[in-house]
């Protein structure tokens, strides 16, 4: 008896969770009757409800992975540092205490701020002004 070979199919994206599919499901069809009740819409309404679910879950998400920045002043010019807070080990705004000298060495684009315990605050260096 012969066996036939299981159909593969690729996918490009991972499958949504269930609740973002439900949830982009249910916005498909509030857009639906918002915007007439016009039938053969399908697509762009799935389309619209996904971007709008999408651009919210992004308003709300949590902020362990976003960017954020340190201003120091070396010598007169103030240096805006971009971290990811993801990456700063442990680092919390309100370490350095303003007004107080910090130990602060650059390398190209990258300026590296000696916190209180001795570590240091990588950056990325995206604003100087003197």
């Amino acid at each position: 008896m012969a066996t036939r070979p299981k159909a593969q199919t690729s996918k490009p994206w991972p499958a949504a969770p269930a609740a973002l599919h439900e949830s982009i499901r249910r916005r498909a069809e509030e857009v639906y009757i918002r915007n007439g009740r016009i039938p053969g819409h399908d697509l762009e309404n799935w389309a619209q409800a996904e971007q709008e679910i999408l651009s919210e879950s992004a308003d709300h998400a949590p902020h362990s992975s976003q960017r954020t920045a340190i201003v120091v002043t070396v010598d007169g010019v103030k240096y805006i540092g971009e971290y990811d807070s993801t990456s700063s080990e442990g680092y919390a705004p309100g370490e350095f205490v303003r007004g107080k000298p910090v130990r602060v060495r650059f390398d190209g684009d990258k300026m590296f701020v000696k916190r209180p315990n001795g570590k240091e605050l990588e950056t990325t260096v995206v604003s100087k002004a003197d």
